[in-house]
């Protein structure tokens, strides 16, 4: 599956959890399946608890995060020692 079909699976419907994405039209944030995966629970984990949940629905919120960092740019701050 291409990532263009993987970020399908997002939706964003301004009158569902405030217009933030959400996995297919469930009420499940996109934010929450990273959080948890970010607190180290695995795919398997995930699946277990949102039996209607598929794995390319995760790998969908991964490729979403990426998307949103993919041009984001640090510029250091320069301060003056003086």
């Amino acid at each position: 599956m291409t990532t263009d079909q993987l970020l399908q699976r997002i939706t964003v419907n301004p009158t569902v959890f405030g217009g933030k994405p959400i996995i297919r039209g469930h009420r499940l944030a996109v934010e929450h399946v990273l959080g948890m995966l970010a607190a180290g629970d695995d795919i398997d984990t995930l699946l277990e608890g949102y039996p209607w949940l598929e794995r390319e629905d995760v790998l969908a919120c991964l490729a979403y995060a990426q998307r949103l960092v993919e041009h984001e740019r640090v510029e250091p701050l320069m301060v003056d020692a003086a």
